[in-house]
């Protein structure tokens, strides 16, 4: 196979790859390096050892499992350090925009990467979360799955066995459709913009989870929030520490596929404090919030897009 020939099959392939290695890992930046790192040892293999290769998805997904892995591996320690809690980097796209050929507009469209899906993986040991996602998302024999890890393919089915158990006790709600979630967005928008703390309640799960994700760089919450009576009280602070209007530049972006808001950095003035750059992906279950994740740590806003962050300014 020419080299001219070899990358372009390795193009149709990116897509899925993506796909594997943002359900593996939760960062974007670390998807896209093993799928560059999967391109460069595929790339700089001998001509005869390309031309052994007999099904290169198959190929190319092993070697993202094993970039993935090592991945998580490296996480696990960088969490020890982080301040608060932890959440997977969002892809943020714009409402109004077509289906494009980019490879994220394929991967939002799963169900497996909603936000509060990514949360749950992020429950798992590194060797579960490789088995259960690469055997029951993408259909990698788990004869592959245990070399992968360093196991017998019977140990590999029992680390997807418990990342699925895992799964199942916390699976969240399915997702709504848009129509649902935008209807309950605008009802949230209009109670935060008129400052009415009941009308607020009411668009709220009594038993909503407020997580945020900081690293200690942006103002949230540093701890798991739960109840609506918390999120009204966290939500009147709020309205005191920043600009009357503060709220007003939010708006309405897909967060990982469903609706969510995009907050700019705006300057407080006078005595309220700054707003930080916020993306805040939702979950929405019969006609109300169920969870809100704020991410604030600007590492993990990289990747916005210039029609986000252009409209949203």
């Amino acid at each position: 196979m020419s080299p001219e020939a070899l990358a372009s099959e390795f193009a149709s392939h990116r897509r899925h790859l993506i796909a594997v290695a943002y359900r593996l890992t939760g960062s974007l930046a670390d998807a896209e390096d093993a799928v560059q790192e999967a391109w460069l040892r595929l790339s700089g293999l001998p001509r005869e050892k390309t031309e052994q290769i007999h099904d290169l998805r198959a190929w190319l997904t092993t070697v993202v499992g094993r970039l993935g892995l090592d991945r998580l591996r490296s996480a696990t320690a960088r969490r020890e350090r982080y301040v608060g809690e932890w959440l997977p980097e969002p892809i943020v796209t714009d409402v109004d925009a077509s289906i494009g050929e980019d490879p994220l507009d394929t991967v939002v469209r799963d169900d497996g990467v909603r936000m509060a899906a990514m949360v749950v993986l992020d429950r798992l040991t590194p060797q579960q979360r490789v088995a259960f996602v690469l055997h029951d998302a993408f259909n990698v024999p788990f004869s592959e799955v245990g070399e992968i890890l360093g196991c017998t393919p019977q140990a590999a089915r029992q680390h997807a066995s418990r990342g699925r158990r895992a799964v199942a006790d916390a699976e969240p709600p399915p997702r709504a459709s848009l129509r649902e979630q935008r209807e309950v967005l605008e009802r949230f928008t209009a109670a935060v913009l008129s400052g009415d703390v009941h009308a607020v309640a009411r668009v709220l799960h009594p038993d909503i989870v407020l997580i945020g994700d900081s690293d200690g760089k942006g103002r949230t919450t540093r701890r798991t929030m739960v109840g609506a009576d918390k999120f009204v009280r966290f939500f009147a602070g709020l309205r005191r520490m920043y600009p009357p209007d503060a709220f007003a530049a939010a708006r309405p972006v897909l967060v990982n596929g469903d609706l969510g808001m995009y907050l700019p950095a705006q300057p407080g003035g006078e005595h309220y404090r700054d707003v930080d750059e916020h993306v805040q992906a939702m979950t929405v279950h019969e006609g109300r919030i169920v969870a809100v994740y704020d991410i604030v740590n600007p590492d993990k806003l990289r990747h916005l897009p210039a029609s986000v962050t252009r409209a949203g300014g």
